[in-house]
């Protein structure tokens, strides 16, 4: 059974029989795991295995985890620094920055992978323009050269740890104060001020290589009504004409309140669809998730497909115990861990 467009969460730290039903739908792809479906790395690692079982071609099996306030896994992970931090060092150190930047790529994807995850939603290319409540020190920087020579170090890391990365928020979220999580947001910006630069990042990360992205759930009404999302004009010709990616492009949560101007939850899906979004995601809402299962009606490209295969984590990874004994690994835990402990006390990166 092929890979469906649909990524699902489940409810708890073991599949139940709901949770099986919903994976096992044709339309199912992926699943996203939050905190709630964590208790340990043990745990987790029996989680994701038995996700894999459940599909030939096996689901996708995602996490936002960024570092900071937004990391989904803490007891007995590595604790990744909020991307603020790295970009308070590449203020005064530029080069060191990078380093610990690609020793965070790294530690955070060898600790996934070894757990069975194949990929986190990270990095956040936006631009802090010091307005946004939801995007804050979840950005690298405000200069977006150094969100660049930041992500691609990130970027580096999560190949050398053997996961894809996935950019967001699409093209910009970090101009608005408004949530999109509990509002629809509007960034009345024209398209030269936004290509000029919250693109840049963007723009970079493709050239370099960039695997996936995630469009925001904010409308840009000077270029299009629709929120980008739900837009042909940012994702098929500005996202994959103009900027020419050729990778998988993730809606945001359609549960989210940012996506209510597209419809119903099937609505959203199809509206996401068919403006080029590869993968929609529905989650927290259980009902809403058969709702969508139960209405959508979608035959998923075969270079979509292609995307999604894309997506899987490398398989030769570390398992965790091999992980703990290597000395690289181990070497940039140590760095990553002491970012932003103490001000002026910045850990060597190897």
């Amino acid at each position: 059974m092929a890979l469906g467009p649909v990524m699902l969460d489940i409810q708890g730290q073991e599949l139940a029989a709901e949770d099986e039903r919903r994976l096992r739908h044709p339309l199912c792809g992926g699943v996203i795991l939050f905190t709630r479906n964590y208790q340990s790395p043990e745990q987790l690692s029996k989680l994701t295995a038995a996700i894999h079982v459940l599909r030939k071609p096996q689901l996708l099996i995602a996490v936002d985890h960024e570092g900071g306030r937004v990391q989904r896994f803490r007891d007995g992970f590595t604790r990744l620094p909020a991307m603020r931090e790295l970009g308070k060092i590449w203020d005064a150190h530029p080069h060191r920055a990078r380093q610990l930047s690609q020793e965070t790529g790294y530690v955070l994807a060898a600790e996934l992978r070894a757990c069975g995850v194949d990929f986190s939603f990270t990095p956040v290319l936006d631009v802090d323009h010091g307005a946004s409540s939801v995007i804050g020190d979840r950005a690298f920087h405000r200069n977006p050269q150094a969100i660049c020579d930041l992500a691609h170090g990130l970027m580096i890391g999560l190949k050398e740890g053997g996961m894809a990365s996935v950019g967001k928020h699409f093209p910009g979220h970090g101009y608005i104060h408004a949530d999109s999580h509990l509002e629809v947001p509007v960034d009345e910006r024209d398209y030269a001020d936004i290509t000029l630069c919250d693109l840049m990042p963007f723009r970079q990360m493709i050239d370099y290589g960039l695997a996936g992205v995630m469009p925001a759930h904010v409308i840009y009404p000077r270029v299009d009504r629709y929120p980008a999302g739900f837009s042909k004009v940012w994702l098929r010709r500005i996202l994959r004409d103009e900027l020419r990616f050729e990778g998988c492009i993730f809606s945001d949560d359609l549960s989210m309140e940012g996506a209510s101007v597209a419809g119903g939850v099937v609505d959203r899906a199809n509206a996401a669809l068919s403006a080029g979004c590869d993968m929609v995601l529905m989650c927290n809402n259980p009902a809403a998730a058969d709702e969508l299962l139960d209405g959508l009606k979608w035959d998923i490209p075969a270079v979509c497909l292609a995307r999604l295969a894309r997506m899987h984590g490398r398989p030769n990874c570390e398992t965790r115990v091999k992980l703990h004994e290597n000395p690289r690994y181990l070497r940039g835990a140590r760095d990553v861990a002491g970012i932003g402990i103490a001000d002026g006390d910045l850990p060597l990166a190897g």
